[in-house]
Parts: C-alpha cells; sequence; structure tokens
C-alpha cells in the first residue's frame, strides 16, 4: 500500500479534502483475534515454561478483565469516527517528558546532490529560493484543494495530515503538550502567509504574498540574502530557538517566564507558531554523495538547536555548501505526507533544472523583520545550560545512512518478493547474526484508508522469521529448506501488512484497553506487567524500531526507541536501497555501522539464495 501510486484522476475535478466525511471508521478489532495474533508474537521471546505461564495470562485476561474492557472500548467507538486518535497524539507525543526535538522528531536529507545541485558553496541562498518557491506553490495547491488524492488500490485515503504541514507547531504544556493549526484551505477563510528565517542565533519574519502575488524566487532570493548580509556583519543573536530542544516541562515555564518577562514575547513566539514553515540557514558544510548521505543526515537531526524550531512541524534547512534537510516535529503527521509533498517539489525542481526560468523582476516589497525577544540574563545562562546539554546528548549518536547500490526494487520484484519485506527480514537477519538472538522489532503500518487513521504496529520479529534466521546461520541446511523457511516468513510478513493496514492489527487495539482501564481507575491488567509484555517489544520497549520511507529518492529517519536498541529507517528506489542506521555510542553491544553492512550482506545472501536454490 505503501506504494502511494497517485492516480491522478481525469476528473481533476476532485478535491483533496472531499471524501474526509465519507471515510469509515476506525474498527475495533475481535478481542480473541488480538489476544491470538499477540500470543503468536511474543513466542519468539519465551521459553516454553515461559510461554506457557503467558497463554495463562491472556486467557485470563479474555475471559475476565479484558472482555469488560473491550465492550467500553466498543462503547467509545460507536460515539468517535476514531476512538484512537486523541488517545494516540497525547500517549506518542504530547505527553512525552522527554526532549522529543531529540527523541521523537524526524528528518532526512533533500536528493537534490543526485541530479540538479551537486555541492558547491556560495549556492546556499540561490537554492534555498528555488526550493521555498516550489514549497510555496504546494502550500497554495493545497490552500485550494488541487493536491491529488491519494489512494491505496481504489480505496481513497484519509488526506487530513497533510493540512498539519503548513501553520502548525507543537506548544510545550507543564504536564501535556497542545499542537497549535492555524492552516486553512481557501473556503475555511485567512490562513497565515508568512516565513519564519532562522540564522545565527536571530529570528525573521516575512510575508510571502505581497499585494495578492506570491513572491518570486528572485524576490524569496532579496528577502534571505537582506537577513544573511546582516547576521553575518553584526553579533550573533541569543539563539532562543535552542530552548525549543530541552525536555518538555522544562521548556514550558521557560516558555512562561519568556511571556512573564515581556508580554510582546508571547506576540513573537505566536508569530512563529503561526508561520507557513521555518526556513534554517545553518553555517555547515555537510560532506554528501549519492552513496552515502550520512554527514547531511546527521546535522538535519542533530544540528547546531540554535537554527531549528523543534516543535515546528517543517523546518527547512538549508547548508552553506547548498545541500539541504528536513527537520520535523512528528506529533502532527507522518513521514508520508512529507514525502509526498517533498517529491513534489523535487519533480518541479527537476523540471526547471533547478533553475528559476520566469521573471527577474523584484516588487518593492518590504524587508524582513527581526523578531527581537526580550531576554534577561537567566534566560541567557538557560540558552547555555541548554545547548551544552543538546549537544553533550547528541554526540552520543551514532548514525549512518549508506545506499546499498547492487540491486533494488526492480531486481527483488523480478524475483517475485515484496520489496518491503525484503528488507525488513534482512534486518531480522543482520540483527540475530549481530547479537545471536531475535530482535523485537517495530515496522510502522499506515491505517489511512480509516478516517483520520495514522499507524499500526507491524512486528516483524515472528516465528517463522526466526525459523528461518536460525536455518540461515545452520551450515547443514540446504539451500532449498532455506528458501521454503524464508518464503513462509515472506508469506507471514505480507499477511500481518494486510491486517494491519486494514485495521486489523493487535497493538493499538491493546493500548486502547489499558487507556480504558487507566481511564477508570483500575489497576493496571496482569497482562501488561508480565515480562513477555516488555520482552516481545511492548511499552515502547522495540529494540529496532523501523519504517519504510516509501519508494522515492527521500528517506527519512529518527532515533532509537530504546537505548540499547537501533532506529532503522529505508526507502527502496529501483537501483538501490537507501538505509539510515542509529544506535547510541554509550551502549556497549549496538553499533549501527556494523549492523547496516550485515544488512547488506543479507540483501546479497537472499538474492542469492533465490539464483542457488533453483539451480
Amino acid at each position: 500500500v505503501r506504494i502511494m501510486e497517485k492516480q491522478v484522476l481525469e476528473s481533476s475535478e476532485e478535491r483533496t479534502f472531499q471524501y474526509q466525511g465519507s471515510l469509515p471508521s476506525l474498527p475495533v478489532p475481535p478481542l480473541d483475534e488480538s489476544l491470538s495474533k499477540y500470543l503468536d508474537a511474543v513466542k519468539p521471546f519465551l521459553n516454553q515454561e515461559e510461554y506457557q505461564r503467558t497463554e495463562d495470562i491472556v486467557k485470563k485476561f479474555q475471559n475476565g478483565i479484558g472482555r469488560e474492557l473491550h465492550q467500553k472500548l466498543l462503547e467509545r467507538a460507536k460515539t468517535r469516527r476514531n476512538w484512537l486518535e486523541d488517545w494516540w497524539l497525547n500517549v506518542a507525543y504530547l505527553d512525552l517528558r522527554i526532549s522529543t526535538q531529540i527523541h521523537c522528531n524526524m528528518g532526512g536529507p533533500g536528493p537534490y546532490i543526485e541530479h540538479c545541485w551537486p555541492p558547491k558553496e556560495g549556492t546556499q541562498i540561490e537554492r534555498a529560493c528555488v526550493n521555498i518557491w516550489h514549497t510555496l506553490k504546494y502550500w497554495d495547491l493545497l490552500r485550494v484543494e488541487k493536491v491529488p488524492i491519494e489512494r491505496s488500490g481504489n480505496a481513497v485515503l484519509d488526506m487530513n495530515q497533510f493540512r498539519m504541514l503548513f501553520c502548525t507547531c507543537k506548544i510545550p504544556g507543564v504536564t501535556r503538550d497542545s499542537i497549535g493549526s492555524y492552516f486553512k484551505t481557501e473556503t475555511e477563510g485567512e490562513c497565515p502567509s508568512h516565513l519564519v528565517v532562522l540564522c545565527r542565533g536571530r529570528v525573521f519574519a516575512f510575508d510571502v504574498m505581497h499585494e495578492g502575488n506570491m513572491v518570486t524566487p528572485p524576490e524569496i532570493f532579496r528577502q534571505l540574502t537582506y537577513i544573511q548580509k546582516r547576521c553575518h556583519s553584526e553579533p550573533d543573536g541569543p539563539g532562543l530557538a535552542a530552548l525549543t530542544s530541552n525536555e518538555r516541562t522544562k521548556w514550558a515555564e521557560l516558555r512562561e517566564y519568556l511571556i512573564d518577562l515581556d508580554p510582546k514575547n508571547l506576540t513573537l513566539l505566536e508569530k512563529i507558531q503561526r508561520s507557513l514553515f521555518v526556513v534554517c540557514l545553518d553555517d555547515s558544510s555537510p560532506h554528501a554523495t549519492p552513496e552515502d548521505y550520512t554527514e547531511i543526515t546527521r546535522l538535519g537531526l542533530t544540528g547546531d538547536p540554535t537554527v531549528r524550531w523543534g516543535d515546528k512541524s517543517y523546518n527547512s534547512i538549508f547548508f552553506s555548501n547548498g545541500t539541504c534537510s528536513a527537520f520535523c516535529d512528528h506529533s502532527p503527521f507522518d513521514a508520508m505526507a512529507l514525502i509526498t509533498m517533498l517529491s513534489y517539489t523535487e519533480k518541479k525542481i527537476i523540471e526547471s533544472d533547478g533553475k528559476w526560468k520566469g521573471s527577474d523582476k523584484v516588487r518593492d516589497i518590504p524587508w524582513p523583520e527581526e523578531l527581537v525577544f526580550t531576554v534577561d540574563q537567566k534566560l541567557k545562562n538557560e540558552i547555555g545550560r541548554t545547548k551544552e546539554l543538546y549537544y553533550k546528548k547528541v554526540s552520543d549518536l551514532q548514525l549512518v545512512n549508506y545506499a546499498f547500490t547492487a540491486f533494488g526494487k526492480a531486481l527483488i520484484r523480478k524475483r517475485k518478493l515484496h520489496p518491503d519485506t525484503f528488507v525488513q527480514l534482512a534486518l531480522q537477519l543482520a540483527y540475530y547474526k549481530c547479537h545471536g538472538r531475535p530482535g523485537c522489532c517495530y515496522e510502522t503500518a499506515m491505517t489511512r484508508r480509516f478516517y483520520h487513521g495514522r499507524t499500526e504496529t507491524i512486528r516483524p520479529c515472528t516465528v517463522e522469521a526466526v525459523e528461518w534466521c536460525k536455518s540461515m546461520l545452520d551450515p547443514s541446511d540446504s539451500s532449498y529448506q532455506q528458501l521454503q523457511l524464508m518464503h513462509k516468513a515472506f508469506a507471514k510478513h505480507n499477511k500481518m501488512r494486510k491486517e494491519c493496514e486494514s485495521g486489523k492489527g493487535f497493538d493499538r487495539h491493546l493500548l486502547g484497553l489499558l487507556l480504558i482501564a487507566q481511564e477508570q481507575g483500575l489497576p493496571v491488567p496482569e497482562l501488561y506487567v508480565d515480562n513477555a509484555f516488555t520482552a516481545s517489544g511492548g511499552g515502547g520497549n522495540f529494540i529496532l524500531s523501523t519504517s519504510l520511507s516509501g519508494y522515492t529518492r527521500f528517506s527519512g529517519s529518527a532515533l532509537p526507541m530504546v537505548h540499547h536498541g537501533y532506529g532503522f529507517f529505508y526507502s527502496i528506489r529501483d537501483d538501490r536501497i537507501v538505509t539510515t542506521c542509529t544506535s547510541w555510542k554509550s551502549c556497549p553491544e549496538t553499533d549501527a555501522e556494523v549492523l547496516c553492512r550485515t544488512v547488506f550482506q543479507c540483501f546479497q545472501d537472499m538474492l542469492q539464495l533465490t539464483v542457488t536454490a533453483h539451480l
């Protein structure tokens, strides 16, 4: 489903959000089905005795408290088109108190170095203005609802996340954050139309509409050049943006302090929150090649915190050598919405050879205004402390972003294998090789065929996958046996993906039952405190946190879910597989570089197997 093949229908009359009212509600799967899938998923992590115990716990749950909670969940689902939506937003994102900028944000490199824009000093502003202009054109399309509706086969997909690409920002709260989203379509009314630019610790803003017309690349060039010249010839600003990288409660308290210091500061904060997106002019020059994006990706995710607004739904980062990156708060949308937009802008940039071919005329538009915050010594000290903490934390990150170039989707499909499953099973095998045990794994499936649907968890570490891994490491097994087991593992994974996409997964269902218990003030059911629950990844304990970022030139990434785990993200193209692997240096048993290289070896071994076994 995540191929996202756009069937731009002949009737271009379709409006982006026209089917939002008629999408099906998110279903609640039957309790017995979810529990039997859960039992199947925990098997690889338990011995016979432990499994027996877990089976008893599950049976007890199914016939007792679980049944009551399930009934209450069905009641909740009767009055809501998406019973999970508010809960998920809170539990997965807004209730978190850690630094979300470090641990939850997602980012990825622009692939322009592969065609129009090889790294080149002195191109930062001219490339930025072309890129920004195409992004603004997309905003324009979205406002008039001309962005094509995405489909999976014939099923219309929910388009709600696209509203969050622009004019959206997370706002820190002392116990729970909130999301401010100010985007409006033309029919709905006025929409904010200014950009915020961060450069050398300072904050600027300018409007992209002038006398009813959008600014052109030469006009954006003039605005950005003005900002850059001033920043490069005057002292650095206080770097207030760094505060967004704090733990959430700390940032909420500092934000309150900032507002109490001077009410004007609130107006400025709101100006950032409401802005279309944030443009970051970063002084770094990351080295990059089409086979190795590591440095751009690392700086995009964990670069200078004074030129990122960590809470903004979209930060467009431009480095001084003309390379670029995206950096996003994850709470308002999942990566696919962003990638759809970025692919559109890339297509347009390629069509015009990365240049602006229109008029060079520059109207007399107002110069950018600087947002000058009132800060005192306490805040300056806090900014200093925050930066120090931030750099200490991110220096512990190990990240590699490499392209595997021996083959890609074309050859995998030729072997009648599903490309996503191919990568997931290679990862299972690689983890097994590196660590000598199965690795509990979270893969994102999308549930966008339902109203406001977002994600479900596929658990790729199946009994079938583990059987196959063991066989691959057993020299006495024939390649024919290994291939048979591999096909079984593929079939199981493909079946799970289909189920998850059609609302028949079990992770969100189990979460719902737990949250009902919490809301009713009931004790946490035994199922959730059983060792099997955590050992198999439940409660956010997945060792492998993974996601396919589609079949385009864009790849995204994020940090591991747990300290002894990995983040593993990949995009699959016709001729290559581009992977990003992250881990923590302070964990002695994980090594992102080694895992990534082992995955590449497993790609080769798996393809080889499909050849050898047939000889």
